[in-house]
Parts: structure tokens; C-alpha cells; sequence
């Protein structure tokens, strides 16, 4: 069944190119008013003429998920302009995407695939405090930022739902990134389920999607530039072999934006990599 969101609003983060984009746009075209925000006002233009085109009202907005301030007060911009929140996205996330982490990924696919001796990646020895804490602010304080201040308007009115976008990052050790953005995920999943057993009682229903691979322009390039043997190993971890598509993972999502018997899960469409 497709979600009818008419009269809701939903309020999405991160929404550059890709699956952020994707889920603004899908509630825009199941009848949800749409706040975006991201921290490229690029991709905040860009998703919010999307989302008009579907004939949504927009509010755009630039803000920082690791800082509170300015999350409180986009939360305070949203409710000024809609009147109250029905629908939180927590989709904004620093991904693993330097050449150091391409080059990390690499590995792992060489390693998971290839009959070599086994030995240390040597990935977790090379993060520094920097990086870990840069992570963990985005990944991790946003989402609690973001679920704090949308529980101030869910909770008065008794309704509410958050779909929190975690990874089977946060599953399995499979994941094809590095260890502070597994830990990252790996605490959404673990907030998502908290939260979700204390609010379920006012009508508030939290949970997580983990998806696997998304074949993003991004992620479609770096299979371009690899070469067939590297996509080929790649696949013998993913049984479809081939990564989801925007679509699919947003038709995921409006699910449990809408209106369900569901609460505390994560659902992980990922391809059969994680099963």
C-alpha cells in the first residue's frame, strides 16, 4: 500500500544527492509538507525545488547536526512555519569517503574474497581523535539532537513517527567501512530501540533502517573506476548481487513514516549481505 501523508510534516536531514534527496522527495509525493536541511546549500536548493515540484510546501534550512543550537532552532523555525512535527528523518551522516577509505574498502573486498593468510587490516589503529570525534558528532549527537527536540512536539500531541537511517554498518562486520563509523551506526540502532520503548505508550513509533550498498551516482562511479575483478569480488559478499537503488530504499522508509503496527525495528534492506 502506498502512504497517504496528507496533512503530516515531516522533517528530513541530510539532504544532498542521493538517498537524502530521494526521501525528501518521496514524502513530498505521498502529501507531506517537507522540512530539508543539510550543510551544502547546494544540495539544500536542489532538494527543495524537488520537493515543491511535487506540490509540497518546503521549508529549507541550513544546520549543523553536531551542534544543538542550531538544531533547536530549526525545530523552532519548523514549528513556526507548520505549527507541529509528525515525521523525523534522521537520515545526516559523515560516510567514510577519502581516498584513505577508498582505499580501506578496497582491501576488505580483496580480503573477504581472496584466499590469502590472514592477518590485521590495520584500520581501527589508524583513526585518529579527530576524525573519531568529527563522526561521532554528525553520526551519533545529531540523531539524539534532532529525536530530543522532535519528542518536545510528538510527545504533547501524542503522535509521532521517527525513522532513524542507520547501516548494516552498525550489523556486521562485513560493512566495507571503518570501525568509528560501524561504532556510529551500531549506537543509532542502539538509541533507535531505547527510545522507541519509552515513547511507544504516546504514539510515537521509532525505528531504523540499515541499508546495505546504495547505488548513489557516488557509489556507482567507484564501482566504474575499480575494475570488473574488484566489483566481481565485491558481489560474492552481496548474494543479488547489485546494490539497491534510491527508489527502493525510500519506498522503505515511507513505511514506517506512516501508519503501523511497528516499533523498535530495524529493517535492513541490503541485497542479502547481511542476512
Amino acid at each position: 500500500m502506498a502512504a497517504d501523508l496528507k496533512g503530516r510534516v515531516a522533517l528530513v536531514t541530510g539532504v544532498g544527492p542521493g538517498l537524502g534527496q530521494g526521501i525528501a522527495v518521496g514524502l513530498a509525493r505521498a502529501g507531506a509538507s517537507v522540512v530539508v536541511c543539510d550543510v551544502n546549500d547546494e544540495a539544500i536548493a536542489a532538494t527543495r525545488k524537488d520537493v515543491e515540484g511535487e506540490g509540497a510546501e518546503c521549508l529549507a534550512l541550513r544546520c549543523d547536526m553536531s551542534d544543538s543550537q542550531p538544531v533547536r532552532e530549526m525545530f523552532d523555525a519548523a514549528r513556526a512555519r507548520f505549527g507541529s512535527l509528525h515525521i523525523l528523518v534522521n537520515n545526516a551522516a559523515l560516510t567514510p569517503n577519502r581516498p584513505v577509505h577508498t582505499e580501506r574498502r578496497n582491501r576488505l573486498y580483496a580480503y573477504n574474497s581472496t584466499p590469502v593468510p590472514r592477518d590485521t587490516l590495520n584500520f581501527a589503529a589508524e583513526i585518529t581523535d579527530e576524525e573519531r570525534h568529527r563522526y561521532w558528532g554528525v553520526n551519533v549527537q545529531g540523531v539524539f539532537y534532532c529525536t530530543r527536540e522532535a519528542l518536545k512536539l510528538m510527545q504533547p500531541q501524542r503522535y509521532g513517527r521517527i525513522v532513524n537511517v542507520a547501516s548494516i554498518a552498525g550489523l556486521s562486520a562485513k560493512s566495507a567501512h571503518s570501525p568509528h563509523y560501524n561504532a556510529t551506526k551500531g549506537a543509532v540502532i542502539a538509541f533507535t530501540r531505547s527510545v522507541a520503548h519509552e515513547v511507544a505508550g504516546a504514539g510515537i513509533l521509532v525505528n531504523a533502517m540499515a541499508p546495505g550498498g546504495v547505488a548513489t551516482p557516488a557509489f556507482l562511479g567507484y564501482l566504474d573506476a575499480i575494475g570488473e575483478e574488484a566489483r566481481n569480488r565485491l558481489w560474492q559478499g552481496c548474494p543479488t548481487g547489485r546494490f539497491g537503488t534510491i527508489e527502493e530504499y525510500v519506498a522503505t522508509v515511507l513505511h514506517p513514516a506512516g501508519e503501523h503496527y511497528m516499533t523498535g525495528q530495524v529493517l535492513s534492506p541490503n541485497g542479502g549481505s547481511v542476512i
